[in-house]
């Protein structure tokens, strides 16, 4: 994944650990949101809130949101010190909570940051949780701090605390806490992994959330691998160096073992979420690029993979090794990062090295995002070259496709694909979603249907061309189990995304029915809005029309070393087309020596014939054909996928 998830507001999951509390469990869909805890102050108390430290926290009527109190903190002598309020007997695992308090500085005090996080203790060793990340605060206004946070498992001590960036006194009002409870999941749908199970693995992405109550129930059904998202990076599990910490990627794996799935390791080495204490020399200053530090560097990174990979063992097969080592923009093609500018390429030749020794039978990744944009796709191309004939073991490279409605084209992420089969590498696709935004300045209260429409028709294209290519692709993870927990909530900007295949109230949306079934002519999405009072569903019937071409592709006849075909291009559309060029990539190698009734192209395996002066217009229900002669060497295997001016058409 290529940011950390900090905190998203209104809509996301962070995973935490608690107890189990006495409060009412879910009932019906149709039920509001239930509130579990909603602070006035009116009455004049603080309510259950305290202070953190030795600051003070005490019910004010200097300023107030609603009614004639708030809650005010001064005396703050650390940035971290603030209103805190014990949740711990409050809440219950598997349930997502929205969690809402309103800030403002008091009198007289300079602009700031506020955050709103959780602190989580299990047998006295704390983490905390960002719940919403660093929002702007001043003494002129109320700010609404607004996000979701689902425990995950037990804990000692749970609480929810607000933070500034300086020492300034602040207040708070309106604080609430409330969760609305989710519908079952659809159990008479068809499960992805087994319409997909003759082509290859399909995973998701999750925290120790997902795991339980209706999402649990919702990945055992649809998913036969999971990547934990976080838990596995070196953060998470080495945050100071040699005291490893495993228990919330042991819950993900035990689950992968209950219900039969397999787990993908993510991941070993990234430029971010590496504790500081990584790129620290031996006198507690930063590295800068000396033989010591190298030294010192690749020693830790050594230590880190075997403590990680080999307190799992074979319980994990895959592994995301390396994760977003490429930068295209250099002439080299590699990311300036801390790893490589004190060790060049040593880190990733160690990485893979220790991996490959301490598990042998592991399946070992190179990762990285936009790898069908040309530039970067043979960047890593060329690296992989580079480093698996020095004999450094790559078994598979990943492509992470976070992509959008409308980019990139199918082309574009076929070439991807068609690059690195040539080197009879596995691939993978790592990290998939679909974004309903195609740039930042866009943001839906409620996702359009026609927008819904487009995703599922993406979805669609882009798993019938990973099945075209399943000989060549192990598994494809989406990076999320349902909408109501995305990392594309807060990245690139603030904003409600919907990428996923099933919607906030974790049922199927069209997205779905594009992998699984796109002959299904109507499914129904609908997508719940949750406010601390109101709740609003919206239900849309969503039409999934056909492909517009249909392309036949017959070898008329066929000897040794040659052969002839025919294409046939039908617009089945109910426009016409003016102007038409049909792409495909050969399997096997094949070349073009003549062609008629169009002009080619060829660069490689990937093929490109444009119409001829006279063929140009294809009607609506009309066909028209061009032929070819070719070679062949080894086999002659039919090309798929074919598209139409950049659209995909069936074959």
């Amino acid at each position: 994944m290529r940011r950390v998830l900090a905190g998203v507001l209104a809509t996301s999951v962070v995973a935490g650990l608690v107890t189990l509390a006495a409060h009412a469990s879910p009932r019906a869909a149709a039920d509001e949101p239930v509130v579990v805890v909603s602070s006035t102050f009116d009455d004049g108390t603080a309510q259950g809130w305290t202070a953190r430290a030795s600051e003070v926290v005490a019910p004010s009527t200097a300023v107030a949101r609603s009614g004639t109190h708030s809650l005010a903190v001064s005396g703050r002598e650390q940035s971290w010190q603030g209103p805190t309020l014990n949740l711990l007997d409050k809440v219950q695992k598997g349930i997502r909570y929205d969690l809402s308090v309103w800030v403002r500085l008091a009198a007289g005090e300079a602009a700031t940051q506020a955050r709103l996080s959780v602190e989580r203790r299990t047998a006295g060793t704390p983490s905390y949780d960002q719940v919403v990340g660093d929002t702007a605060v001043t003494a002129n206004g109320w700010v609404n701090l607004r996000g979701s946070y689902t425990p995950a498992a037990d804990v000692d001590f749970l609480s929810t605390y607000v933070e500034l960036s300086s020492t300034a006194s602040l207040h708070i009002d309106d604080f609430s806490l409330s969760y609305t409870p989710l519908p079952p999941i659809q159990t008479d749908i068809p499960s992805v992994k087994d319409v997909l199970a003759d082509h290859f693995a399909v995973g998701a992405a999750v925290g120790n959330a997902e795991l339980l109550n209706n999402h649990g129930q919702l990945l055992a059904k649809h998913f036969n691998s999971i990547t934990p998202g976080n838990t596995l990076k070196w953060d998470a599990t080495e945050p100071t160096e040699g005291a490893f910490r495993f228990a919330d990627a042991e819950a993900l794996v035990a689950w992968a073992k209950a219900n039969g799935a397999a787990v993908r390791g993510h991941t070993l080495v990234w430029h971010q979420q590496t504790p500081a204490w990584v790129f620290k020399d031996a006198a507690g200053n930063d590295m800068t690029a000396t033989p010591e530090n190298k030294a010192l560097l690749l020693s830790r990174l050594e230590a880190h993979i075997r403590g990680v990979v080999g307190h799992f063992g074979a319980d994990i097969p895959v592994w995301d090794v390396v994760n977003e080592v490429i930068d295209e923009n250099q002439a080299d093609g590699l990311r300036r990062s801390k790893w490589f500018e004190i060790t060049g390429l040593d880190y990733l030749r160690t990485a893979f090295r220790v991996a490959r020794e301490v598990a042998p039978d592991a399946e070992l990744v190179i990762n990285d995002y936009n790898t069908n944009v040309p530039a970067k796709r043979d960047k890593l191309y060329d690296l992989v070259v580079r480093l698996r004939a020095e004999g450094v073991p790559i078994d598979a490279v990943g492509h992470q496709m976070h992509v959008n409605v409308q980019w990139p084209s199918l082309a574009e992420t076929e070439a991807m694909l068609a690059k690195f089969v040539p080197l009879g590498i596995d691939q993978q696709i790592t990290e998939m979603d679909v974004s309903i935004y195609t740039d930042n300045s866009q943001s839906y209260p409620t996702p359009p249907a026609d927008v819904l429409l487009t995703q599922a028709y993406r979805y669609r294209d882009f798993f019938e061309l990973y099945k075209e290519y399943s000989q060549h692709i192990s598994s494809v993870t989406v990076w999320g189990l349902a909408d109501d927990n995305t990392w594309l909530d807060s990245f690139p900007v603030t904003r409600k995304d919907h990428p996923l295949l099933f919607d906030t109230r974790l049922q199927a949306k069209g997205a779905y029915w594009g992998v699984v079934d796109p002959s299904r002519i109507t499914t129904t999405t609908t997508t719940t809005t949750t406010t601390t009072t109101t709740t609003t569903t919206t239900t849309t019937s969503m039409t999934m029309p056909p492909l517009p071409c249909t392309v036949e592709y017959r070898v008329g006849g066929q000897w040794q070393g040659g052969f002839q075909a025919e294409v046939r291009i039908t617009n089945r559309s109910t426009s016409p087309i003016t102007a038409w060029t049909l792409a495909w990539t050969f399997p096997d190698g094949q070349r073009i020596s003549q062609l008629w009734n169009g002009v080619h192209t060829q660069d490689g395996a990937a093929v490109s014939v444009k119409h001829a002066s006279w063929n140009s217009m294809i009607p609506p229900g009309g066909s028209t054909s061009f032929g070819f002669l070719g070679s062949w060497t080894g086999s002659n295997g039919k090309p798929a996928p074919f598209t139409l001016n950049g659209t995909r058409c069936a074959a």
